[in-house]
């Protein structure tokens, strides 16, 4: 099976979303737009998108990454990201595959690949490259299911199993495989991102993030580095600027407000880190809200 193959199911799911009609697949969503855009930053969850029409590029950090069609992208951790569509129309829209990862499922197959050689790619939370036959192939018996309900249900849950295991075996699947072991450093520094995104509002403490690594603080800053790109602080810093624009965008915050709210004690320095995030001040997004007098 080829990538475009699932190109013609793919524009009938997505056909059936927009119509709220059809068998709702767990975990799968269809990404189809006819317009290039300008980068906007966004928070992924662990996923697998698998490109089949246009190009997308991806960056956080110090790491960058190009998607042409047939390429897939694997997000191991929670990472705020910024990406744009550089290719898409109307007679040819971008497409694109997102299966969301499970890291449960993920670690349920330790026993039996733990000890399987696999020749990957640098190890990376964005790891990008040809999809592979194999994962090409799962991801297209998965979406055939949304013809049948009683086939989603019955073989759905096997073949999202499945689809985790092709990840875990592909030349990309480097970082998913460090998360197979709980003591890993990969493992170590999601437990570290899962506190940052619970409490970002928060003032952060390295040291104690490093403690809840178990890692020395030059050893948990070069962990985190290597696998999101950039620093905590910045980590932390991106996901408060995210927050703030969307609720800026909800036109119910003033500029002084939608600061505190993520955390900021300065709307000044909130201000001025907007700016230098998104190109444009906060006052700028959405429709103005009066500052308290």
């Amino acid at each position: 099976m080829q990538f475009t193959d699932l190109i013609a199911p793919a524009l009938a799911c997505s056909a059936r979303d927009r119509h709220k009609g059809g068998v709702v697949l767990k975990g799968l969503t269809v990404l189809q737009t006819t317009e290039a855009s300008e980068f906007d930053a966004v928070v992924y969850q662990p996923v697998v998108c698998l490109v089949l029409q246009g190009a997308k590029e991806t960056t956080i950090g110090d790491q960058f990454v190009t998607l042409r069609a047939g390429d897939a992208l694997i997000v191991s951790h929670d990472l705020p990201v910024q990406s744009r569509i550089v290719s898409a129309s109307a007679d040819k829209p971008y497409l694109a595959l997102i299966v969301f990862l499970e890291l449960g499922v993920l670690r349920s197959l330790y026993e039996q690949i733990s000890t399987i050689s696999v020749e990957i790619m640098p190890v990376r939370s964005l790891s990008a490259g040809p999809a592979g036959s194999p994962v090409i192939e799962t991801i297209g018996r998965y979406l055939s299911l949304m013809n049948s309900a009683v086939e989603a249900e019955v073989l759905g849950p096997s073949i999202l199993r499945e689809i985790h295991f092709r990840l875990l075996m592909s030349p990309i699947g480097g970082m998913l495989r460090s998360l197979l072991s709980i003591d890993s450093h990969a493992s170590r520094i999601a437990t570290a991102i899962m506190h940052i995104k619970r409490d970002f509002r928060q003032n952060l403490s390295v040291p104690h993030l490093a403690l809840l690594a178990g890692m020395s603080q030059s050893s948990f800053h070069g962990h985190f580095r290597q696998v999101t790109g950039t620093t905590p602080l910045q980590y932390q810093k991106d996901l408060r600027m995210i927050a703030a624009r969307d609720l800026l965008r909800s036109g119910r915050h003033s500029v002084a407000s939608a600061s505190f709210e993520v955390g900021y004690e300065s709307p000044t320095h909130f201000s001025r880190d907007y700016r230098r995030k998104f190109g444009t001040a906060p006052s700028r997004e959405g429709t103005p809200v009066p500052e308290p007098a």
